[in-house]
């Protein structure tokens, strides 16, 4: 089937690979997006379309900077199965183009074209080598080549031909309408069909027309992928990333911000895998939950890095973008957040926030240990303090590596140490607390043998881990049965020994294996190996020993709040100190309390050097919860708990930690015994091998059953043993004792001491239970009794040892004197109880056992509950609660019980506020479940009244605060012990009801009393009650109903009416939580709520007072209010006007400004606030006053509207004002993107409810006129103006992630806003008539409108060149309306032009508009609504129009040509001068000062000062010299000042720059004009003095030949290629004076880099581009004045030849003939330009060229000048060091010395007329002509240089090469010789009037001066050393007093290069440099030595006989001397009438 057009674009995906088989083919990879337009192929199994790839890197090496790269654009065809169609874009028009499509004329222009084309790798070798093309048999877009790949879209052309704007109904330019925002979803029908679409059937088509061109997609707002609903983030990550790929990433490489870079690489990484973790769907629900919150943080962050923009997206919401329909508050409250932080703000107010640490045993290294055991716990250490374990040990038998290695991930070596506290981990709180985990090798050692072995008698374990003795034949068993003493400890049973011995010796031998697993699967704690001896097969016992330990801290692992992990090496002692030994760096001291070394050196275990651990660190309220939440990590874990209660306990606990530290046994230790008092322990115990063994009993003598726990994870034993140790060391082993609760009154710990493999050699006990209370927590002492038959035999299975004294302190604490009694053995033991069953308070055990006492001693146990430890009562506090409520009803009605109980209830529940502890909730449990007392209400009630009854009192004042903190638990147990009582009395048939309400109301009452008393002291108790009130009435529901709940509210807050200072802010707090809905939820009581609440807030609010704490007020009433905005009713208008007071009020006042965050509508009093880590600027109560307004815009104003005129007036104004300070930006930054967006369509929605009441209530009637609102309206219209042409709306300018974030959150703006704008400015029109409605289309007209012409014409212009096509037909109709307005009042539009011009050009100043389809569509729009007057002929209006159209139109094109972004400065600078004209023209007086201005700046920057001051001059050109005042100029800024004062300011500015630029006849002319004005009108000559001194110190400038003459070029252009303003033209550039040919060539190419330069000759107006470039000259006319004078310096005469030149001439035809010189001539071509030079542009157009033929005399004088400035030149390079000039300066000079060279300038003597024959002084001589006499100057300046060039020739070896040079000068330039030296030249015929050389010549260089050099002295002329003076001439040559350095400058500047001849060229290459000095005509050789000052009498000549005839001879050149200088020594005049000091 043929090629056809589809219906609708089609968007699609390729699913399968392509590889191109032809240019025409596209290649496809898998994931192409594709746009397809056409169908075609066999069975149209083909498409072609558009594929749009990423775009390129290299785009970003010549983009704009912060331009987004758009994306690639590739066409071609492409098989129809490779491709899958997902959606359409739009419905087709009659056109066939899709809607959406952006349209240009007849072509449709796609938004994401760009030129790039790159080769796209494949997956074979041909898909990498082909490039995308465009198919040959489409058609390019807008003109471009159809095989080549498609560039970037040019620039937009007119539209061909004028349509009516009602023929289209095109709603948007851009295609971003609602309505196409979404794309459509094709059915499922169409998906499964076979042919999705149909293309549409081609028509007949001319085949000669031009096809159309093809439809492209329109601009995208965003891609929606099907996850887009359930996982927002997805779409919203890749949205993101591809704006960082397209807009970031290239300018970050081209700045090489590689740190940036790295950090976005991470990022992208990251936000990457989380998106693909969202795709799987494989996270449990609270890991989703925390990767969307990292997912948000993350696209935050990158945001603020790249764009500081930040788009709000809610992880609460998974992660969706809040759009415009979401909450103004919670939008607010994100936006601030995230700008602000870095994270989400964490408030730790929740004291019971718990954190948790999981250890996991990565790997570890065993070098020979046997059955080594790992002992893990944490300990916490302060400093100045031991180490304090925190946790139970979790204990770790090690198997072997391969074993662990396979059993490691079962979680047998991993534990959760739990319930860590912020103080346990060394929060802010305790900045010196440390955290740290240790960790203790143990491992089997052998026994250290004794020096004498004794008999070692075999021991059996039992299953209990007792020790046995053996059972053998000779030694019979014991009878338990019977009675009689008996070891206690060592009886064993008999069946148990003889039946179970042997096998639980395998048993203990058998190794730890992986079976452990098993039990931890199943629930049971793994058994840890026993810790008793073991055998080998060899018979060799081993015991435990203590390896090594390590320790590290942990705190940082909570600070992070992250994982980590890390090797710790194991220390241990080492046996000699020696430091060498190990290295010391990674050493912690507390090793040292937790292993003692002998040498005190440590050194790291070889056996076990390092564990590696890891670690995790969870924060959760508690563990057991954590564990079931995260399953996946802590699987199988097993939690080691805390030693303490983390807090007040939650679940039942009775544990008893027993630390056994060490044994005090010394060298003379004494074991105490009960009848020799002290046995000495015996010498034959070496006690290597000292063990303890440990048990607990009962008083009876019963063991306690597997109460023993080692660790957390080990199964409990009866009899536990410590590892051994030496004498002096210790074993620090923690034990956990898990005794019944009955049984622990009753038990004791029985301990024996053994060396090993010895019997035990003493034991001892300590009981449990002391004074009828646990044994208090600390250090203990037991005594060691020796181990013999008395001590270790009982009685009825009661041990002996329990009469014995069980501790070193007698019966009254005393401790025994060890100097005395000599050091007794002990152990040292330390307990701690933490149980919730037990206490160690006698105070709290007296009040628990109250019925056991008498009724003084429960008073005075009362009296001192105070002194009670908090822990102890957080431990019992039920049993507390249960004793306290029953002493209370106990004792009804005594008023001291009721008081002290009361008392003692506010002390127990003031612990609830004790951070440590959460008791909160365990009360409210209490009393809901527990609490059964209900005869306790009365006596609570009188107490607190009691209480009440006199607040102020001192004594009872900090019990009332007390009370106030506990109030809503007191009020709890009130209306608890009520409803139990109601229940007691439905029994009964009472009904106390009535007095409960009275007595509880008599307690608010005292309340209101409190409020009311204005005694300073209850300020405390005041501020309590208010902040403590909101807690208090919820506690009456139930009882009271919500009415009377409310009632007793509203009668506090009256009592709080005169509250002042903070008690107004919690005032406030009261009321924000009275509106919670918790409290009130009955509709009729909230609606109640509602209108209250507006009386309660209102005077807080509004406009400001003199509080200082307003701005804190306003905040907690923003507050209030976002409740219940959402509620109705609700008194809108009055909330509305006072949010609109109130921000008006703060915004005068001094904005917040500060590096804290105070968290946005604070629901607290302080605000919780986080710092910031650099410094904001913005407001919080404007943020939330501009939130809240928006919030406000929803709802109805309803009918509080006060319509009374002023006040409603004013109330718009503020409210209009306030839109527009938000849309400015003063309540908050613009990068807060979401929320700036989202507040445009919040004032738009305001605005529609003002128009609404201001079209009802403010547009009087025609009759009425007079009191139309014109401000009002004025305010209005410019606000929604302002609004709808924000930046922020042009959709069409972003990337993509900001297009669509904004086009989600705000919609089309724009487009309601046209609507909205079209609504109101019809409302203010009048209807207009018939006539009016046919002749314009306008339904209303004139009326109002016509009060906003000119104002509003700006703004509607500038929505004229809007993009939006809804919005720019709404500001096109009201220009019209406007346009009519002006017309019909006055026929004059200049007005509306005037405003016009004003707002482009400023338009075009502030906004980077360009060149684009707008600046033409309005203007044909608006010929298009003024069609019909065109019908009418010679209609004025229309003509009127069509001249400010053309005028419009001439301007854009000007506006655009200056402001394009794409073209160089010159032609800038070009566009510039010419916009500026038409200003000029315009009469925009400003518009062209400030252009001027600009342009001055451009000129400066680009270092053109003398353009900077040209343009200057413009603007001086303004004004007169007259003292009229002018206004003042903002820019450029001049204050009001005469018109004399500021032309003189801009002179003085002028004059500053062209004297940078050495322009000096420019600046001497602006210094003449300031002087006459100084002289002749204003008469200040101290100014004139100035003035002329800085004339001088020009005139001394140019004298001394500072300056350089600037090079020039003519440049001509041909070609088409040019625009008619250059096109066949020529102009003359200046360039810098150092500039070639090929530097002046390379810039004009940059200026025009399409153009080709040619060389000469003819170029035909071909295609394209064409420059000729040949330098020039400035043209000197030889028959000016100045060649003939003598006396002029040659920078004088270079200066006055060259100055303000518009002749430049260059050499056309030169014939030298070899007949002589008198038939030579040359032609010069001569081009007069329209402007002299310097000027703006450096370039004038050329007007005039003539052919100029040079006679032969000025051939001659032309070319003799120019070869002296060659020859000087050359001599200047060699003054300044470059000798390698000799051999040129060598050549030229004998070019012209040689006499028989054709080219020595000597030959132009000829054309001099000789002097006739004959000594006769009255022969007629022959006159000189002007060319004549120049000639002869010209020669003897040549020979007078080339004289000075030879006194350079100094060297040794250059004597050859002088003289020669000199003889051939003389004989070549005898007579000129003659004339200067006539002594030296030895000549055959010497002129007989000549006898010396005069006088002047001697002194030239130093006695004379130019006229023009200011009396400047030039240096001396360095003389030859063969110099010899000569006699004088009575003959003075002025005309030689030029030095050759003028002479040189003949043709150029002494101070750098000289300037091209007239012909182009130049024989030497001159040097740069500077010579400043002076030199003498004559050489040295013929100067004479004269004395005398320079002021003094020159000596008298002597005269010839032919004095007359020399006098007629020089009379005749022109160089005669004048007669008054030998009158006037002082003065001498010279030939041309000047004065000169001498």
């Amino acid at each position: 089937m043929p090629w056809r057009p589809l219906p609708r674009i089609a968007f699609a995906v390729a699913t399968y690979p392509f590889a191109a088989s032809s240019p025409a083919d596209l290649p496809l990879e898998i994931g192409d997006e594709l746009y397809i337009i056409e169908q075609g192929g066999q069975d149209g199994s083909w498409f072609r379309g558009y594929l749009v790839a990423p775009p390129s890197l290299l785009a970003g090496l010549t983009s704009v900077k912060g331009q987004t790269l758009e994306a690639r654009v590739f066409s071609g065809i492409f098989p129809r199965c490779c491709v899958e169609v997902r959606e359409v874009l739009g419905d087709a028009g009659a056109d066939g183009i899709a809607q959406g499509s952006q349209i240009i004329g007849d072509n449709p222009i796609p938004n994401l074209l760009n030129g790039d084309s790159l080769r796209r790798s494949g997956s074979s070798a041909h898909r990498s080598s082909v490039r995308r093309k465009i198919s040959s048999s489409s058609v390019g877009l807008n003109g471009l080549a159809v095989n080549g790949d498609i560039s970037r879209v040019p620039a937009l052309t007119k539209r061909p031909a004028r349509t009516s704007s009602r023929s289209s109904n095109h709603t948007n330019g851009q295609g971003l309408s609602r309505k196409l925002s979404h794309r459509s979803i094709a059915s499922s029908q169409h998906r499964s069909s076979s042919r999705p679409f149909t293309p549409t059937s081609d028509g007949p088509r001319d085949p000669n027309a031009r096809r159309p061109q093809a439809p492209v997609p329109m601009l995208k707002i965003g891609d929606e992928t099907p996850t887009s609903t359930s996982e927002p983030l997805v779409d919203e990550v890749a949205s993101c990333l591809r704006e960082w790929h397209s807009k970031n990433l290239h300018e970050l490489l081209l700045n090489r911000r590689y740190s940036v870079l790295e950090k976005v690489s991470d990022l992208v990484n990251r936000l990457g895998i989380a998106r693909r973790q969202l795709l799987h769907n494989v996270l449990t629900a609270q890991e989703l939950e925390v990767l969307r919150e990292e997912i948000v943080w993350n696209l935050v962050d990158g945001n603020k890095m790249l764009s500081k923009e930040v788009i709000v997206r809610d992880p609460r919401q998974q992660g969706r973008l809040l759009t415009g329909e979401d909450s103004a508050i919670e939008l607010t409250k994100l936006q601030s957040t995230m700008s602000l932080l870095d994270r989400p703000p964490v408030f730790h107010h929740d004291p019971i926030t718990l954190y948790h640490l999981m250890v996991d045993v990565k790997a570890f290294t065993n070098n020979g240990l046997i059955a080594p055991t790992l002992t893990i716990y944490l300990c916490s250490r302060s400093p100045g303090e031991p180490p304090k374990a925190l946790t139970e040990s979790f204990v770790i038998d090690l198997p072997t590596q391969e074993d662990f290695e396979q059993t490691a991930s079962l979680g047998r070596f991993r534990t959760l140490f739990t319930d860590l506290t912020p103080n346990d981990v060394g929060d802010a709180s305790r900045p010196g607390q440390d955290i740290c985990i240790v960790i203790k090798v143990q491992a089997s050692q052998p026994l250290q043998k004794p020096s004498i072995i004794s008999p070692i008698k075999p021991k059996y374990i039992d299953e209990n881990g007792s020790v046995s003795r053996p059972i053998t034949s000779d030694q019979p068993s014991a009878n338990p049965g019977k009675g009689g003493r008996q070891s206690l400890m060592w009886a064993q049973k008999l069946g148990s020994v003889r039946n179970r011995a042997p096998h639980e010796t395998k048993i203990l031998q058998r190794p730890p294996t992986a079976d452990s697993s098993t039990s931890i699967a199943n629930g049971y704690r793994p058994m840890t190996q026993d810790s008793s001896r073991t055998m080998t097969q060899q018979g060799t016992q081993h015991v435990k020993r203590n390896i090594g330990v390590g320790i590290a801290s942990i705190k940082p692992i909570f600070g992070h709040g992250t994982a980590g992990g890390g090797h710790i090496a194991i220390w241990t002692p080492a046996e000699v100190c020696n430091e060498s030994q190990s290295s010391m760096e990674d050493f912690d001291e507390l090793v040292r309390d937790l292993m003692v070394s002998q040498s005190g050196a440590y050194v790291k275990s070889k056996a076990i050097d390092h564990i590696r651990l890891g670690f995790q660190s969870f924060a959760s309220p508690d563990a057991n919860d954590l564990i079931l939440k995260t399953p996946t990590l802590l699987q199988n874990v097993l939690p080691t708990p805390k030693i303490d209660f983390p807090g007040a306990p939650t679940r039942a606990r009775s544990d008893i930690y027993v630390t056994i530290s060490e044994a005090f046994l010394p060298r003379q230790a004494l074991l105490s015994h009960p009848q020799r008092g002290t046995v000495q322990i015996s010498s034959s115990l070496e006690l290597k091998n000292v063990q303890l063994t440990l048990e607990v009993r009962k008083k009876n003598g019963e063991r306690i059953e597997r109460c023993i726990f080692p660790g957390s994870n080990s199964v409990g034993q009866t009899a536990w043993r410590t590892s051994a140790i030496e004498r002096g060391e210790g074993w620090n082993q923690m034990i956990k004792l898990a005794i019944p609760t009955a049984d622990v009154p009753d038990a004791h710990l029985i301990m024996s001491v053994a060396d090993a493999p010895g019997f035990p050699f003493a034991l001892s006990w300590m009981p449990l239970w002391t004074d009828d209370a646990f044994i208090k927590n600390g250090t203990h002492a037991p005594l060691l009794y020796l181990y013999d038959k008395m001590t270790s035999s009982s009685d009825n299975g009661k041990g002996a040892y329990l009469g014995f004294p069980w501790d070193s302190k007698g019966r009254y604490g005393d401790t025994k004197d060890e100097t005395l009694t000599g050091p007794v053995a002990t152990l040292k033991v330390q307990t701690e109880l933490c149980s919730t069953h037990f206490s160690q308070d006698t105070i709290l055990l007296g009040i628990l056992r109250w019925r056991d006492q008498r009724g003084d001693q429960i008073l005075d146990l009362l009296k001192r509950f105070a002194f009670v430890p908090e822990i102890e009562i957080v431990k019992l506090v039920s049993d507390v609660f249960d004793a306290l409520f029953g002493i209370l009803v106990e004792n009804a009605g005594k008023d001291e019980f009721e008081d002290s109980i009361f008392n003692a209830l506010v002390i127990v529940l003031g612990i609830v506020h004790d951070r440590r502890f959460n008791l909160g909730p365990f009360v409210d449990g209490y009393a809901a479940t527990r609490f059964d007392h209900p005869f306790a209400t009365p006596c609570l009630i009188r107490s607190y009244l009691r209480l009440l009854a006199n607040p102020a009192d001192p004594h009872k004042s900090r019990r009332v605060r007390a009370t106030f903190k506990v109030g809503r638990q007191i009020l709890k147990f009130i209306v608890c012990a009520r409803r139990r009582q109601e229940i007691k009395e439905a029994g009964i048939g009472a009904n106390t009801q009535s007095t409960f309400k009275r007595d509880l109301k008599a307690i608010f009452l005292a309340f209101q009393r409190l409020m009311k008393d204005a005694t300073p002291i209850l300020v405390g108790s005041k501020t309590l009650v208010v902040q403590h009130m909101h807690t208090w009435l919820p506690e009456l529901k139930g009882m009271f109903s919500e009415e009377e709940i409310l009632d007793i509210a509203t009668k506090f807050l009256e009592s709080c009416s005169e509250v002042q200072g903070k008690l107004t802010l919690y005032k406030l707090v009261l009321i924000l939580n009275l509106t919670d809905k918790d409290l009130f939820s009955h509709r009729d009581i909230r609606h109640k709520v509602c209108s209250l609440t507006s009386t309660w807030i209102e005077p807080y609010w509004g406009f400001n007072s003199d509080s200082t704490q307003w701005r804190e007020q306003v905040r907690l009433c923003c507050s209030i209010v976002s409740r219940q905005v959402h509620e109705s009713p609700i008194n809108g208008f009055g909330y509305f006007k006072k949010a609109i007071q109130s921000y008006r009020s703060l915004l005068v006042s001094t904005g917040m400004k500060g590096d804290t965050l105070s968290l946005l509508f604070p629901t607290t009093y302080p605000f919780p606030s986080k710092s910031l880590s650099q410094f904001a600027e913005f407001d919080e109560a404007l943020t939330e006053l501009a939130g809240l307004l928006a919030t406000l815009s929803r709802t109805p104003l309803g009918n509080h509207v006060d319509k009374s005129k002023p006040e409603c007036s004013d109330l718009l104004h503020d409210g209009l004002d306030v839109i527009m300070s938000v849309l400015s930006g003063a309540a908050f930054p613009k990068s807060w993107l979401s929320l700036y967006v989202f507040h445009h369509r919040s004032s738009l929605q305001m605005l529609e409810t003002l128009s609404d009441f201001m079209i009802s209530e403010c547009i009087p009637s025609p009759d009425d006129a007079d009191d139309f609102y014109t401000e009002l309206w004025s305010k209005y219209f410019l606000t929604l103006l302002t609004l709808v042409r924000g930046d922020i709306l042009a959709l069409e300018t972003f990337p993509e992630q900001k297009r669509r974030a904004v086009w989600k959150i705000a919609g089309d703006v724009r487009e309601q806003g046209a609507v909205l704008l079209k609504r109101s400015w019809e409302a203010i029109g009048w209807e207009a008539t018939f006539d009016e409605q046919t002749r314009y289309g306008l339904s209303r007209l004139g009326g109002f409108q016509v009060q906003y012409v000119p104002s509003l014409v700006a703004p509607i212009l500038e929505l004229c060149l809007s993009v939006h096509e809804g919005l720019r037909n709404v500001a096109v109709r009201i220009l019209q309306a406007m346009i009519i307005s002006e017309w019909t009042l006055s026929e004059d539009l200049s007005v509306i032009q005037a405003e016009i011009v004003d707002c482009l050009e400023m338009l075009f100043q502030s906004r980077n508009i360009g060149e684009s389809l707008v600046q033409k569509m309005f203007v044909n729009e608006l010929l298009d609504l003024f069609e019909p007057l065109a019908r009418v002929p010679g209609d004025p209006m229309w003509q009127a129009i069509k001249e400010m159209i053309a005028t419009i139109d001439e301007l854009l094109e000007l506006l655009a040509a200056v402001h394009s972004p794409d073209i160089t400065e010159a032609l800038r600078i070009l566009n510039t001068l010419q916009l500026m004209n038409f200003l000029k023209d315009m009469q925009k007086v400003d518009i062209y000062i400030r252009y001027v201005h600009q342009l001055a700046e451009v000129q400066a920057k680009l270092n053109n000062k003398t353009e900077a001051g040209l343009a200057l001059r413009l603007h001086a050109d303004q004004y007169t010299w007259e003292s009229t005042n002018v206004r003042p100029l903002t820019d450029p800024n001049y204050p009001e000042q005469s018109s004399f004062e500021r032309k003189e300011q801009l002179c003085f500015e002028i004059i500053n720059y062209l004297e940078e630029g050495e322009a000096w006849e420019s600046a001497l002319t602006t210094y003449r004009e300031l002087a006459d004005q100084y002289e002749h009108t204003h008469y200040d000559f101290a100014k004139l003095a100035r003035t002329q001194r800085s004339m001088a110190k020009i005139y001394e400038t140019i004298a001394r030949g500072d300056w350089q003459l600037p090079r020039y070029f003519r440049v001509t252009y041909h070609g088409l290629g040019f625009p008619p303003s250059l096109r066949g033209k020529e102009f003359i550039y200046e360039g810098e004076p150092s500039e070639r040919q090929s530097a002046f060539t390379d810039r004009m190419r940059q200026l025009h880099p399409s153009a080709h330069v040619v060389p000469k000759g003819e170029v035909e107006d071909l295609e394209g581009q064409y420059l000729q470039i040949t330098p020039v000259s400035p043209y000197r006319d030889l028959e000016h004045p100045i060649y003939q004078q003598s006396k002029v310096a040659q920078p004088t005469r270079d200066f006055v030849t060259t100055s303000r030149p518009h002749r430049f001439a260059v050499t056309s035809k030169r014939h030298s003939p070899s007949s002589g010189v008198h038939n030579q001539w040359v032609e010069k071509t001569v081009y007069s330009t329209k402007e002299s030079f310097p000027t703006i542009l450096r370039r004038s157009e050329v007007l005039v060229v003539d052919v100029v033929p040079l006679s032969p005399l000025q051939t001659a004088v032309e070319r003799t000048t120019r070869k002296t400035s060659e020859v000087s030149a050359i001599e200047r390079r060699i003054s300044n060091g470059d000798e390698s000039m000799f051999p040129t300066l060598t050549d030229t000079i004998m070019s012209s010395v040689d006499p028989s060279s054709a080219a020595s300038v000597a030959r132009y003597r000829q054309l001099l007329p000789t002097a006739s024959d004959g000594d006769d002084e009255d022969a007629n001589e022959s006159v000189l002509s002007p060319l004549q006499n120049a000639l002869h100057i010209a020669l003897l300046e040549h020979v007078s240089v080339i004289k000075h060039c030879l006194s350079q020739y100094v060297r040794p070896d250059h004597v050859h090469t002088r003289a020669f040079l000199t003889d051939n000068l003389n004989e070549t330039f005898g007579p000129e010789m003659v004339i200067l030296a006539p002594n030296s030249v030895p000549a055959a015929e010497p002129p007989s009037f000549l006898y010396s050389p005069p006088r002047s010549f001697a002194g030239l260089s130093t006695s004379t001066t130019p006229a023009l050099t200011n009396g400047a002295s030039s240096s001396p002329t360095q003389q030859p050393p063969d110099a010899q003076p000569t006699p004088l001439s009575n003959v003075s040559l002025n005309f030689l007093k030029t030095s050759p350095q003028g002479v040189v400058k003949a043709n150029g500047s002494a101070s750098g290069p000289s300037a091209p001849s007239d012909d182009g060229s130049s024989s030497v290459n001159l040097s740069q440099g500077r010579n400043n000095s002076t030199h003498n005509s004559a050489t040295a050789d013929t100067t004479a030595p004269h004395g005398g000052s320079e002021g003094s009498e020159r000596p008298t000549t002597a005269h010839s006989g032919k004095s007359g005839r020399l006098k007629k001879r020089l009379s005749s050149l022109g160089i005669g001397r004048n007669a008054s200088a030998r009158e006037k020594p002082k003065v001498k005049v010279d030939g041309m009438g000047g004065v000169a000091e001498e």
